[in-house]
């Protein structure tokens, strides 16, 4: 009977001969005991790690199945999407744009995501396949880092966690899962696959198939992927690197309503397109109060919370399903991500919402909304519309 037998450096293995059935002998030696203790001690980093993403997917198809159900009200995960678009990073709000109208293919990437992470989550606790797992994990943390790192009203808590994950996510795909895994007891059951490409990539009870130089460039390289990306979005989300520290480009905080396309309608109406890009997704924005402002700044025409609160349905035409602008019981609410043309009716017209006090809005410059806490959020009046 021959051996397989590792290298003093345990970097390659050698077949030296096999058992007279066939089976290859499973690597033995120093270099793999050290393997061992190495992959034990990693043993809380991978469950947690695959707890993380199994939970996610979990709550959603176990525990909290309204999050999948898109006929159900506004828990579920279309909603959640739309929250993250006024931050997100590399162009990812305009694929979160393009699956909001598109409900089928929303509906199947949000199916296929959960089901993903719980198959991840799972296999990386069960150390089944723990390479491939820890990486989707990467890919699953630099994505939600793209588009939610930014959320985070007092610890900026999207970020630490896709960064945390991203970091585990590669000292698992380099550390595998040694002992304690299903990965080790297939090897076991079938040793043969020691010399397997595909096994020693794929899973993790036995070192990658590198050489002592490959392996260290492979390590070099991914420790600068992570550490890059991670202090990087740090840096662009609050400073604190080489810059002081900021709120960010969105602020995860205050409320932020940009308005466009400002125009004054012939019956003397006011039509103003409105986006909330900025705040905490935890509580929505509520309008109180709709102003038309002269060129001097004075009120020409004004809707208080009461006339706001009146608005009909058909004053809110919302770009998205989901998160949108209506009528609330403080005025105007809107969680969110919500964007939306609003049409403020003339004052004396009857309307539903038209209780406005001025001289109406012809020859307004500006329309003016404030908010429950104060903040106003202007844009010009282009003039009559025909």
């Amino acid at each position: 009977m021959t051996t397989m037998t590792y290298d003093p450096a345990g970097e390659r293995a050698r077949v030296i001969g096999a058992h007279a059935d066939g089976r290859v002998a499973i690597p033995t030696g120093e270099a793999q005991h050290v393997w061992r203790i190495a992959g034990t001690a990693l043993l809380a980093t991978r469950v947690i790690q695959g707890f993380v993403y199994w939970g996610g997917g979990s709550r959603r198809f176990i525990y909290a199945p309204s999050k999948l159900d898109a006929w159900g009200g506004h828990n579920w995960m279309a909603n959640k999407f739309q929250t993250a678009m006024p931050g997100a990073l590399f162009g990812t709000e305009h694929l979160i744009s393009f699956l909001l109208h598109h409900f089928w293919l929303l509906y199947a990437c949000v199916i296929m995501f959960s089901a993903a992470e719980l198959i991840a989550g799972a296999a990386l606790m069960a150390g089944l396949f723990t390479r491939l797992a820890a990486l989707v994990s990467m890919v699953f943390s630099v994505v939600l880092m793209a588009m939610f790192g930014w959320q985070g009203a007092t610890c900026i808590d999207e970020w630490t966690m896709a960064a945390c994950n991203l970091a585990m996510g590669a000292t698992l795909l380099l550390g595998g899962s040694s002992a304690w895994s299903l990965d080790n007891v297939l090897l076991r059951r079938r040793p043969s696959l020691a010399g397997r490409g595909w096994f020693r990539w794929g899973c993790g009870a036995l070192p990658l198939p590198l050489g002592d130089l490959r392996l260290r460039n492979l390590t070099l390289a991914l420790f600068a992927f992570v550490v890059i990306f991670d202090v990087g979005t740090y840096s662009y989300y609050r400073g604190s690197v080489v810059t002081p520290f900021h709120s960010g480009p969105v602020s995860p905080t205050r409320h932020h309503v940009t308005l466009t396309d400002g125009v004054v309608l012939p019956d003397g109406s006011v039509r103003v397109h409105a986006y909330l890009d900025a705040g905490t997704p935890e509580a929505p924005l509520h309008v109180v109060s709709a102003a038309v402002l002269a060129a001097d700044g004075h009120v020409v025409e004004q809707w208080d919370a009461k006339a706001l609160s009146a608005l009909p349905k058909t004053s809110f035409a919302n770009d998205y399903a989901y998160n949108t602008f209506a009528a609330g019981p403080y005025g105007i609410r809107a969680p969110m991500g919500a964007k939306a043309t609003l049409t403020l009716p003339a004052p004396g017209s009857g309307a539903p919402g038209s209780g406005a006090v001025g001289s109406g809005a012809v020859g307004g410059d500006s329309i003016r909304l404030t908010d429950v806490d104060g903040r106003s959020f202007t844009t010009k009046l282009v003039g009559v519309a025909g």
